[in-house]
């Protein structure tokens, strides 16, 4: 049976209003793939300008690889958890303003790690003593001295190589870089939080690519209720099928044929891929003719990291009032990182946040296991911690739906890489975080991609149309898919 996606009652007041009147005799018809973000604005787009769209999601809840758990009676965020870039130029600003979100600010725009400041904060040993601050921020400084001598080693090099190799041959060349003791654990929890960033190891980052991104103003900002109001919002009054995993995607000159698991078959105008780029590199769908070679490779080659968050709550707060807590140590895989949801929302919650190959073997553990590695490393820090009340863990890198995370830059990728995974072939258009050139990995990002894939599906099929229907369905395209507010971003720090 298909399923519509449940909307609740505050979002059926106008939040997004639709901006045009459906005419039924034009109205090309789309396959949405994927109900993350990307896809709902992919969705939300082509809805409101009267183009027939249905979504198809292979889980039983839309948002992807946004997901806002409410098992503790509070939301807590097990995938995407920030705004980067607390600006009005974000694109998602005004669903945001519109709902009245609350913005907690964690770092300003340059931050060397880099969603947090270093302005809340506690830092431990593995024997639970306390890191001096005055250490912390004199390693922090020297960190920033060491990347700068792998950008020069980056401007010498004709080969692409690791962060992590670039920042072996800057301490072999400046040994007064390097460190000692609690200081060298130090640094190794920079690079923890580096890699973090990234979610993969700095052994597996591109030097030549990893700050070439391009990030908007206003630093970073936790979603304080959540990323679901915004997931919910782009939803409204669209077509949404759930538990349909689409399995074989077919193509002719003219018609797309879309076939999900158990043989029900959607044939359409067009489709938008907006399915993780880790399920498109598995090949669980299976592309009829195949994609092409230059499609085909990108997918390939591009990397795919992983981030995994052990939520706990506690009757009782016995961390300090901080918003992150730390444990360095000798390498950066041992170091630690919690977010502390109490500075933040008020809940008493701790986020346990595990990237790249630490992440990855969590994964081979149990979900009691996990929480118990965790809780070790907590009392590491805190040895009276008491046996949390209820824990959640993800499992982004092994969860068919998504099979990891955020794409990364591999090391010596090709430079059209990212150019060659947007571009269409025929009538498929494909969006996803990794697509967008300019914010890849974040939130608006995505959310970019997939208006850009839904207004370059418009033109493609516009093209179609006989010129009459054609002048009549341009005037029902709006130019914008949200209505403009005058409220301003809601933005706290305590």
């Amino acid at each position: 049976m298909d399923t519509k996606v449940p909307l609740s009652d505050d979002l059926r007041d106008g939040t997004i209003t639709p901006l045009v009147q459906r005419q039924n005799n034009i109205q090309p018809s789309v396959i949405v793939i994927g109900s993350g973000i990307s896809g709902l604005a992919a969705a939300r787009t082509l809805s409101d300008a009267s183009f027939k769209v249905t979504v198809l999601e292979s889980r039983d809840r839309i948002g992807g690889r946004i997901h806002t758990d409410y098992s503790f009676g509070c939301p807590v965020d097990l995938g995407a958890s920030w705004l980067h870039g607390v600006c009005n130029e974000n694109p998602l600003a005004p669903i945001i303003r519109r709902l009245g979100l609350t913005l907690y600010r964690t770092s300003g725009d340059d931050s060397v790690l880099y969603d947090h400041d270093l302005e809340s904060y506690a830092l431990y040993d593995t024997h639970g003593h306390k890191v001096s601050p005055q250490l912390v921020t004199e390693v922090g400084d020297l960190f920033k001295r060491i990347l700068k001598k792998t950008e020069e080693i980056r401007d010498e090099s004709a080969d692409d190589m690791s962060v992590r190799q670039a920042i072996t041959i800057a301490l072999d060349r400046h040994p007064e870089l390097r460190q000692e003791g609690i200081a060298y654990e130090v640094l190794q929890w920079y690079i923890c939080r580096m890699e973090a960033w990234f979610a993969v190891d700095s052994d597996l980052i591109s030097l030549r690519c990893w700050d070439q991104d391009e990030c908007l103003s206003g630093g970073h900002g936790l979603m304080v209720q959540g990323y679901e109001p915004v997931i919910r919002t782009l939803a409204k009054d669209v077509d949404i099928r759930l538990n349909h995993r689409v399995t074989k995607v077919s193509r002719t000159s003219n018609k797309v044929t879309v076939t999900v698991e158990g043989g029900t078959e959607f044939v359409v105008d067009s489709a938008i891929i907006t399915v993780p780029i880790g399920v498109l590199k598995a090949n669980l769908i299976q592309f009829e003719p195949e994609l092409p070679h230059r499609k085909a490779s990108a997918i390939s080659d591009l990397g795919v990291g992983c981030e995994n968050k052990i939520a706990l709550r506690f009757d009782t707060v016995f961390w300090p009032n901080v918003e992150f807590l730390g444990m360095v140590a000798p390498t950066s895989k041992a170091c630690g990182y919690f977010l502390n949801l109490h500075k933040a929302t008020g809940h008493q919650v701790l986020v346990y946040m595990a990237a790249g190959s630490l992440a990855k073997d969590l994964e081979k553990l149990s979900d009691e296991s996990t929480a118990n590695f965790v809780m070790l490393q907590l009392k590491k820090m805190f040895p009276n911690a008491p046996v949390p009340v209820q824990y959640v863990v993800t499992r982004w890198g092994t969860d068919p739906n998504t099979l990891g995370c955020y794409a990364y830059d591999v090391v010596g990728m090709a430079e059209d890489l990212y150019e060659r995974l947007g571009e269409p072939v025929g009538n498929l258009f494909f969006g996803g975080e990794a697509v967008n050139l300019e914010h890849q990995g974040s939130v608006h990002g995505a959310f970019l991609a997939g208006v850009d894939a839904a207004r370059t599906c418009q033109r493609y099929l516009l093209e179609k149309l006989g010129s009459c229907e054609k002048r009549r369905l341009l005037s029902l395209i709006p130019n914008d898919i949200l209505e403009t507010t005058s409220f301003p971003l809601q933005i706290s720090r305590m």
